[in-house]
């Protein structure tokens, strides 16, 4: 079924004329992107002006990309997207469950949610193309996901599991404040930075792994309340930023096994600043009263451009 549909949508797509005007990433790839696993990649520098096309050609010359179909790019692009939806639906339906037969905690289930939705959509990111027309197919898994947000939050459809999974209170209009910001940031990052960015890894990384352990580690052991934030402890604090450096760093060499960026002690060193600094903004008040699901990303889009 998957596969029928995979193909009748390329086979529509291919039909269509573009025309020559059009962003390059909306245009069907003419050619197969040449693999070389002889040269050394390109040292990243996101200071440099021709930084993007350096990461371009890096992406392409010597990325292993884990496509399924490198003659037809399209093709890939639609299965990784069913591939990555089917994925994330089923990690998320995981959780609806153990939230429905009470297995954790409805705080901890909630940031079982929260850690493991955006880290598993990140694995899926080797399956896309190269350029934006893979980054466009994967950033409709999230983006499929705002809709939902929505159309639950504001009442329109109901899903109790869901309300239940994401919610702090059970309350459904919930979803339009920290899960929507939540989705919104990994499309954002997805489609703007994509795998070729250490600033989007950083964010991703730290929004899901740090801010999603400081909430479990702070409840356990965060007795010692940080003196200028007393919903804030010192232990979820240092386990917010540890665990977001060690989670960029991890999907650093992930990445880097198929050519999308080059692991270096610089950009360890790079991402241990952004995770100090995310886990920072996310102990001060302001980020108890907007939502820390916006104030941690957007800590570390900042921080990232102005380190990367």
């Amino acid at each position: 079924m998957a596969a029928t549909l995979a193909s009748s949508f390329v086979n529509i797509f291919s039909s269509l004329n573009f025309p020559s005007n059009l962003p390059t990433f909306f245009q069907p790839f003419s050619s197969t992107p040449s693999l070389n696993f002889s040269g050394k990649l390109p040292k990243f520098d996101s200071k440099t002006p021709n930084s993007t096309q350096l990461r371009q050609k890096q992406a392409t010359a010597s990325a292993t990309a884990a496509i399924m179909f490198p003659e037809n790019p399209l093709l890939s692009d639609v299965c990784g997207f069913l591939i990555t939806a089917v994925v994330a639906r089923t990690t998320l339906g995981i959780w609806e469950l153990t939230a429905k037969f009470d297995v954790f905690d409805s705080k901890l289930n909630r940031k079982l949610v929260h850690i493991s939705i955006g880290l598993v959509f990140m694995l899926c990111w080797p399956l896309f193309s190269f350029g934006y027309r893979g980054a466009l197919f994967a950033c409709l898994v999230p983006g499929v996901n705002i809709i939902r947000v929505l159309l639950i939050g504001l009442g329109i459809y109901k899903d109790e599991a869901t309300v239940k999974s994401m919610s702090r209170f059970g309350d459904y209009r919930e979803l339009l404040k920290g899960p929507l910001y939540y989705a919104s940031a990994i499309t954002f990052a997805c489609f703007y930075f994509w795998r070729t960015s250490p600033i989007g890894i950083a964010a991703i990384c730290n929004l899901c792994a740090g801010d999603g352990l400081a909430d479990i580690v702070g409840r356990r052991f965060g007795k010692d309340k940080l003196p200028y934030n007393e919903n804030k402890s010192y232990a979820g604090t240092i386990a917010m930023a540890i665990a977001g450096f060690v989670a960029s760093v991890g999907y650093m060499h992930y990445f880097s096994l198929f050519g999308f960026v080059q692991e270096s002690w610089d950009m360890v060193l790079q991402f241990l600043v952004v995770s100090l600094i995310s886990a920072l903004v996310e102990s001060l008040p302001i980020s108890t009263q907007l939502d820390d699901n916006l104030t941690v990303p957007l800590a570390s889009f900042l921080a990232g451009s102005l380190l990367f």
